[in-house]
């Protein structure tokens, strides 16, 4: 493994082992660090500049995660993709995103429908140069900005945590599925006209979980197939 620069800086605010999780996760997220490969601590330890110990427990952390798998006698690797667990966080997902996007109907102003036009608008613009992990980005971003008024702030956090969890197993269903993009691009588009003239939440929460669940079974369908002729 060649030495990367960190990217991020030295802090007083912030742990030895604090720093190694963020430089390790970034690099995760980013696609750097790819599932399966090996993360030898001793190696992060120099790119660091700092022991193995907190890299060691920067990596347990991100075991807990579920983002590394730690063997013993063989070391630490980037977790592999956990079809499985895809199916769980989507579905929990479309609950919990739908009942927030429902609560907060009474609370999202122009202001948020129009940042939200213009996301959609970049992903549409994007589609003739696809990239699935940009795309992805913007998703979240279109999404979170409808379900962040909910005045459950419990629920808000729920559906961020199962966020994060989908970005940690670190896969774009629309890697698999690159023509669900242009569909959900357009029910982006229809779920914004629905917000804009709805009188109340209930129609906007299934047609937040019906375009989730969409994108599930275009996956879920897609590879089925795959795997059918191998």
């Amino acid at each position: 493994m060649t030495s990367t620069p960190p990217l991020i800086t030295t802090s007083t605010e912030l742990s030895k082992a604090q720093l190694a999780y963020l430089w390790i996760k970034e690099r995760i997220t980013s696609g750097e660090f790819t599932p399966g490969y090996r993360l030898v601590l001793s190696t992060i330890a120099t790119n660091l500049d700092m022991s193995v110990v907190p890299v060691r427990e920067a990596v347990r952390r991100l075991e807990a995660e579920g983002s590394v798998n730690f063997e013993r006698n063989v070391g630490a690797s980037v977790a592999m993709v956990d079809e499985s667990e895809y199916r769980v966080i989507m579905e929990t997902l479309g609950v919990l995103e739908g009942a927030a996007t429902a609560l907060s109907f009474a609370y999202i102003t122009d202001r948020d429908l129009a940042v939200a036009r213009s996301i959609i608008r970049e992903m549409d613009e994007s589609l003739a140069n696809f990239d699935p992990k940009t795309f992805t980005q913007k998703n979240q971003e279109f999404h979170q900005i409808l379900y962040s008024k909910c005045p459950n702030h419990r629920l808000t956090e729920l559906a961020d945590s199962e966020w994060e969890r989908l970005n940690n197993i670190r896969t774009s269903s629309f890697s698999f599925v690159p023509d669900r993009a242009r569909e959900s691009v357009a029910e982006h588009y229809q779920l914004l006209d629905l917000i804009e003239t709805s009188s109340t939440g209930r129609g906007i929460e299934e047609a937040v979980r019906a375009h989730r669940t969409a994108t599930l079974e275009t996956y879920l369908t897609n590879h089925w197939k795959t795997h059918r002729t191998l």
